[in-house]
């Protein structure tokens, strides 16, 4: 990990922590980052689940029995 220094809004940075519940500067920081870097793949889930309800996908039960599967590892 590497040390920066860099100025910070410390009301965002607030905000940040009360909606994310971290407790440290550090941890906040770390967990915005992640969560940002996951942003397009998150988006991404979204959009697919929204055409599968737009195709009424989500009410064949054909579709469905696959739904709870986990890929093997």
């Amino acid at each position: 990990m590497a040390k920066t220094l860099i100025d910070v809004d410390e009301e965002a940075l607030a905000a940040a922590a009360r909606e994310l519940g971290t407790k440290t500067k550090v941890a906040t920081i770390n967990e915005a980052l992640r969560l940002a870097a996951g942003m397009s793949d998150r988006v991404a889930s979204f959009r697919r689940l929204t055409e599968a309800l737009d195709r009424g996908d989500l009410g064949n039960p054909e579709v469905m029995k696959g739904a709870w599967r986990c890929p093997s590892t």
